[in-house]
């Protein structure tokens, strides 16, 4: 599940079980700082966002079911968003690119487009644009091997209610 995405007790689970010697201060400022950086979303403009999470981001449960059933509400909240696209990639779509790690391309008015990947230990700005035209072509193959965002949507809904 991306953080720009998470709730605070998504994420606080994921960084407790992540940061195993960590104190609960520690653990709960990274809480703090990434919910922080979700407010650029919240605002009047938000940028556009386009998310491929794979199916088993909805299916795996982080937390309590409660925290999981928030999570998920949360996601179909997101997708409701006319500057948003929510993709979910179907375990069944086989192997893909891009599958060690996360991406993130970001287009600048007059800037062109940098992109940021990201590992367990590690993240990395690829400005180069060759390698961030490479990048976001296996975005765009992955993009169109996921669902549909309405189809997205509908097993989000089914997981939830199932929860």
């Amino acid at each position: 599940m991306p953080g720009l995405l998470q709730t605070a007790s998504y994420a606080y689970a994921l960084l407790r079980e992540g940061l195993p010697r960590a104190s609960e201060a520690e653990v709960q400022n990274k809480v703090r700082q990434r919910m922080d950086r979700q407010e650029l979303w919240r605002g009047a403009s938000p940028p556009d966002l386009s998310v491929v999470v794979c199916e088993s981001v909805i299916r795996r449960r982080v937390g309590s079911e409660d925290t999981m059933r928030k999570q998920l509400s949360a996601l179909l909240n997101f997708a409701e968003k006319r500057t948003s696209l929510l993709q979910v990639l179907p375990l069944d779509a086989g192997t893909h690119s891009l599958m060690d790690g996360s991406l993130s391309i970001l287009g600048m008015p007059g800037e062109g487009m940098i992109a940021y990947t990201e590992g367990v230990r590690s993240g990395s700005i690829i400005d180069e644009p060759t390698e961030v035209r490479a990048l976001a072509r296996s975005y765009d193959v992955l993009s169109a091997s996921a669902l549909s965002r309405e189809r997205s949507a509908r097993m989000i809904k089914c997981q939830l209610e199932a929860s």
